[in-house]
């Protein structure tokens, strides 16, 4: 994959400066960050070539959302990897500094997943399913020590919330702020709202809306 304006020493200078501005402590991350780099772009190079309005095998690092993911990817398979927590820590923070975003590197988000903008989403340990899109100020989030189980190709559109004991499946899209509480969704359907905030309604999908993100969606 083509780093676009760096090479791949660069790209490693570049994280380790902001880590060391962002986080001016003694901690040095270059040699975590160097023996886990090639992997985590690797598996960053999965989401951009599925995803349909990113050039295919190029990463740029001041694309905000490409960035966003790369940091979470980076800092998953280093803990992942080595079970030490020192880096990807420091990584987790850097993410939510620069992109307003909660994904910790414990999470196992899916191979491939979209994230339309990073601000004010917040991701629990919870089961992902492949293909997720989640937009800004989207939650995912335990109740009681409970987390949702989310199908294949799920869509949180922006203002939504799966929280607690759902079982959400595949080709769910959840309205602008429509939010499951305990609640379970059957499936290629779309998740409303109501004007009164009782329950949701579910409703037909009008569109593929993964059709739109992604270059092979799910059927």
């Amino acid at each position: 994959m083509e780093i676009l304006r760096m090479d791949r020493a660069r790209l490693l200078r570049y994280v380790a400066q902001q880590l060391h501005h962002t986080l001016p402590d003694d901690f040095d991350p270059r040699a975590d960050l160097d023996a886990h780099l090639d992997e985590a772009l690797a598996r960053l190079n999965v989401c951009i070539n599925a995803v349909r309005p990113w050039r295919q095998d190029r990463f740029d690092p001041l694309h905000s959302t490409q960035y966003c993911s790369f940091l979470y990817f980076l800092a998953h398979t280093i803990w992942r990897r080595t079970a030490t927590t020192e880096t990807p820590t420091r990584l987790f923070l850097l993410n939510k500094a620069l992109n307003g975003i909660d994904l910790f590197y414990e999470i196992d988000l899916p191979e491939v997943f979209f994230i339309g903008h990073s601000v004010g989403i917040v991701f629990a340990k919870a089961t992902y399913g492949n293909f997720l899109v989640a937009y800004q100020n989207s939650t995912v989030g335990k109740n009681h020590g409970v987390a949702p189980v989310l199908g294949e190709g799920v869509v949180l559109y922006p203002n939504t919330a799966i929280i607690g004991r759902c079982r959400v499946g595949d080709g769910t899209v959840l309205a602008q702020g429509a939010s499951l509480v305990n609640t379970d969704a059957p499936g290629h359907c779309t998740v409303f709202g109501t004007s009164t905030g009782a329950g949701v309604v579910f409703g037909p999908r009008r569109r593929d809306v993964l059709a739109d993100i992604f270059r092979s969606p799910p059927g």
